[in-house]
């Protein structure tokens, strides 16, 4: 609104103003959608963080029973081996006894081999290795080890996404202090390069983020 008094000063800063605010607007709503688009994807890549925190847990369980079974059957070897050397398994049974310790040793080889591939993944240990399916499916493993990193990165990610967050707010809070600021013109002008600059910085923020993500 132009409010004339003694010379055309007055009209000027109005003018200034009034164009000042206009750009804050603008650049407040410009603001406000690229932070509701950061939060929408920050929001997708918290949930996949917490999807891998999740398979860690999972599959690190997995591991330990595997582990578990492994050092029962090398119990069992250990004790089958004890009964031989103490000459208490007589000679027609001891091919039986032989026999029953070549298949632990058969499955304390498997369970070895399994721990691996769930440890580091169906990828790391070769097709020639995979011995561990899931639903029937082999080769499908993501090892803990990759769910480890995956949780790292998403993690890495989301914080980028935070802080784009963070400068987008501040861009918000200036372009309102823009507004409101209606008689001076310059300090204007400042907010609104401020909010240019942090706008950028969180852009850029958002973008890495986006581009650090799995």
């Amino acid at each position: 609104m132009l409010n004339k008094k003694d010379n055309g000063e007055t009209v000027v800063v109005s003018v200034a103003s009034e164009r000042a605010e206009a750009i804050g607007g603008v650049l407040i709503a410009l603001f406000a959608a690229l932070m509701a688009i950061s939060q929408m994807v920050n929001g997708e890549l918290e949930e996949e963080m917490m999807i891998a925190h999740n398979n860690v847990v999972s599959y690190s369980s997995w591991y330990q029973s595997k582990s578990i079974k492994e050092s029962l059957k090398e119990s069992e070897l250990d004790y089958l081996g004890a009964l031989i050397e103490s000459g208490i398994v007589t000679e027609e049974n001891k091919p039986v006894i032989e026999q029953k310790m070549t298949d632990v040793r058969e499955k304390i080889v498997k369970y070895e081999s399994e721990k691996i591939e769930i440890l580091l993944g169906s990828e790391k240990v070769g097709k020639e290795n995979w011995v561990q399916d899931i639903e029937g499916k082999m080769g499908i493993i993501t090892g803990v080890k990759e769910w480890e990193q995956l949780t790292k990165t998403y993690d890495y990610a989301t914080k980028k996404f935070d802080y784009a967050l963070l400068f987008y707010q501040i861009c918000i809070v200036l372009g309102a202090v823009c507004i409101i600021i209606y008689d001076s013109p310059a300090l204007q002008k400042g907010l609104i390069v401020l909010m240019i600059i942090f706008g950028i910085i969180a852009t850029f923020l958002s973008i890495y983020g986006y581009t650090l993500a799995p």
